[in-house]
């Protein structure tokens, strides 16, 4: 499986602008035989926007949602698009999954917000629940719902086989990325994709890392990126035969899901 993160530099408000450049990166990744494409948190948008804007840009998100439903079902490949959600008044820093068919299997909702993200957004409701997708089991974190270790263990225990964070992770926050994603690997003996963005501040850096807690690939800090790499979901069994951690987890504490 050929898997491809969008590592992108945002303007923030230009929807258009952002739309077009994403659309590209995806249609390139694409070309070059990706089965999945995930592009990062708030790429459509920008981070760095009051709540006014982002509510005014709100509707214009969920288009482009709509619009990659048609490339998935076009092309055949599973796309992962992060966007803004609303359910009543309240806002949602969301992420679509569209499989091949063009259907919607899962929208997620950020469960942990990130300092003054709370002033803007409401939290999800935890429901940590992987998707079966045609190209393997996949979990959905947002940015910083991966430094708390219980969502990715809990999506692991449920079945799944590739954790996806989207993400918009800070220079200030660096070494956490650099820590945390194979800490959250080879805890769950799982591929981990972190995508992150460049520009507002962002660290770059969108990496792979592989079962074993390993560096597959790495974008650079600072650069626009189509990171493309293939993986063997089949390795997730060869590994744990080897590093048995979840054989050896104690099924007490996780009692509702082991």
């Amino acid at each position: 499986m050929k898997i491809a993160a969008i590592q992108m530099r945002s303007i923030s408000g230009h929807i258009e602008k952002n739309k077009l450049k994403g659309l590209k990166y995806v249609y390139d990744a694409i070309r070059k035989g990706a089965d999945i494409v995930v592009l990062p948190e708030l790429w459509s948008t920008g981070y760095n926007l009051s709540k006014q804007t982002f509510l005014k840009h709100q509707k214009s998100t969920e288009t482009i949602v709509q619009e990659c439903r048609q490339i998935a079902k076009e092309f055949g490949v599973v796309l992962v698009v992060p966007f803004i959600d609303k359910k009543e008044e309240d806002l949602f820093i969301a992420v679509a999954v569209i499989e091949k068919s063009g259907e919607i299997l899962q929208v997620y909702h950020k469960s942990f917000l990130w300092n003054k993200e709370n002033l803007k957004f409401k939290h999800g409701a935890n429901h940590f629940e992987p998707i079966q997708t045609s190209i393997g089991k996949v979990g959905l974190l947002i940015c910083y719902d991966m430094e708390f270790p219980e969502p990715s263990r809990i999506l692991t225990l449920r079945g799944a086989e590739l954790i996806i964070i989207p993400s918009f992770f800070s220079f200030e926050s660096e070494k956490r990325w650099d820590i945390q994603l194979p800490a959250r690997a080879i805890d769950n003996t799982v591929f981990v994709l972190g995508v992150n963005a460049v520009g507002e501040g962002s660290c770059g850096k969108s990496k792979l890392i592989n079962p074993k807690g390993a560096l597959v690939h790495e974008c650079s800090r600072l650069s626009e990126e189509i990171l493309l790499c293939d993986i063997d979901l089949n390795d997730i069994h060869v590994i744990r035969k080897k590093i048995p951690y979840l054989n050896d987890l104690d099924p007490s504490l996780y009692p509702h899901i082991m």
